[in-house]
C-alpha cells in the first residue's frame, strides 16, 4: 500500500490526520506540485485527473479524492469512528464535512489559486491550465470568510464542528484553516469561538501529521 501525496498540500494533509487519528500507518510517496510532477505521463498513469492524495492498494488498484481515501480507511479500521456513530451523527457530520469542504475549503483555494502570481495559468487543479479570474479571488476570500463567521456561531455552544465528537468534518475545518491563515487569503483572529475551537484541535497529536 502506497499514499501519493505532497507534505505542503491541504488535501493530502486532511489523509495524514485521518490515518494518525486512527493508528494507521501508510509509506508515501511525494508528489513534487511545485516541479508540476502531476502533469508528468508518469503521474498521469496513476491518476489522471493530476490531483494527490491517491491510494494504491496492495493489489495494484486505486482510489483518488480525499474523502474517498477516508471513507475506505474508515470501512477497513472502523475504531475510532471519524463519519459518525449513530445514523443521526453520520448524517450530520457529511453535511458538516460538506459544507467545509465547499464553503470553506475550496473558497479559500479560489481565493489563493485565483490571485497568487505563481499559480498563474493554473488557477484550477488537474492537467488542463486555466487563467486566473480576479473576481473569484474575490468571491472566494469573501465565501470563506462568512463561513468562519457562520461556523463560529455555531461553535458558541460546541465543542466540535458536527456531533459531539472530533470527526472529519473538524480535519477539513482545521487544513481549512490552516491553509487559508497560512496563505493570507483569510483573517480568523476575529473570531473568538472559531480561536478556541482551532487551539483544542491543533493540540491533538494528530494535527502535526
Amino acid at each position: 500500500m502506497k499514499l501519493y501525496e505532497f507534505a505542503l498540500a491541504p488535501n493530502p494533509r486532511r489523509v495524514r490526520i485521518f490515518l494518525a487519528e486512527k493508528g494507521i500507518e501508510v509509506p508515501m510517496a511525494q508528489v513534487n506540485l511545485r516541479e508540476a510532477e502531476q502533469l508528468k505521463p508518469a503521474f498521469l498513469a496513476i491518476n489522471p485527473f493530476a490531483t494527490v492524495p491517491v491510494l494504491e492498494l496492495d493489489d495494484g488498484r486505486r482510489i483518488a479524492e480525499t474523502i474517498a481515501i477516508c471513507r475506505y480507511f474508515e470501512a477497513a479500521h472502523p475504531e475510532p469512528r471519524l463519519f459518525g456513530r449513530d445514523p443521526y451523527e453520520i448524517g450530520e457530520v457529511e453535511e458538516w464535512q460538506r459544507h467545509v469542504e465547499f464553503e470553506g475549503i475550496s473558497a479559500i483555494a479560489d481565493g489563493f489559486r485565483n490571485s497568487t502570481p505563481g499559480m498563474k495559468g493554473r488557477a484550477v487543479t488537474g492537467p488542463h491550465g486555466y487563467e486566473q479570474i480576479a473576481e473569484l479571488a474575490e468571491r472566494g476570500r469573501a465565501r470563506a470568510a462568512r463561513f468562519f463567521e457562520l461556523l463560529d456561531a455555531r461553535l458558541v455552544e460546541r465543542e466540535f464542528v458536527a456531533g459531539g465528537r472530533y470527526s472529519v468534518a473538524d480535519i477539513t475545518a482545521l487544513v481549512a484553516h490552516d491553509f487559508g491563515t497560512r496563505t493570507k487569503t483569510i483573517s480568523l483572529e476575529h473570531l473568538p469561538n472559531v480561536k478556541r475551537w482551532h487551539a483544542a484541535v491543533s493540540a491533538r497529536p494528530s494535527a502535526q501529521a
